[in-house]
């Protein structure tokens, strides 16, 4: 099953793709409803590279949930004047989810501001509507709290 979810940010593309290429965003954008825990390597690098990063997954940082890995590929950095796009992809499964397929555009709008989005592919066997139910959730999360961090100029303190 497939999720799609897009807002626009007030800022550059540019800088939305240096803090998504950051690990800690990750941590960032989906407190507290999940904490990943690093498992191989731990700790995370401080920018996230193509390769596999196994973690842990704990719902509100309390019980662990299976373990997953985050396999990252960067695929697309299109920058032309007037027209950028980037392009990043987790191609990730684990102990629940054999298929989450996460890409993730950003786009430079027309008055220069950022078009965000996330879609992901989710396979779960039996449990793949409740996990579909569940990324919604978390896409719609996540950009609340990625505009959030824009609205207070990239402070992850708040």
């Amino acid at each position: 099953m497939y999720v799609r979810v897009t807002s626009e940010f007030d800022c550059t593309p540019e800088r939305a793709w240096t803090e998504l290429l950051r690990t800690r965003l990750l941590a960032y954008v989906v407190w507290p409803l999940v904490v990943f825990e690093p498992l191989d390597p731990d700790p995370l690098p401080t920018l996230w590279s193509e390769g596999g990063y196994l973690v842990r997954i704990r719902p509100f940082g309390l019980f662990p949930l299976g373990t997953h890995t985050i396999r990252i590929e960067i695929p697309t950095v299109e920058t032309t004047p007037g027209s950028q796009r980037y392009e990043f992809r987790d191609d990730g499964s684990g102990e629940l989810l054999s298929t989450w397929d996460h890409r993730i555009t950003i786009e430079e709008t027309d008055d220069g501001r950022t078009r965000y989005t996330d879609a992901v592919e989710v396979g779960a066997g039996l449990l793949t509507p409740a996990f579909w139910v569940l990324a919604h959730l978390l896409y719609r999360y996540r950009q609340h709290r990625w505009g959030r961090l824009v609205r207070n100029g990239y402070d992850y303190s708040r």
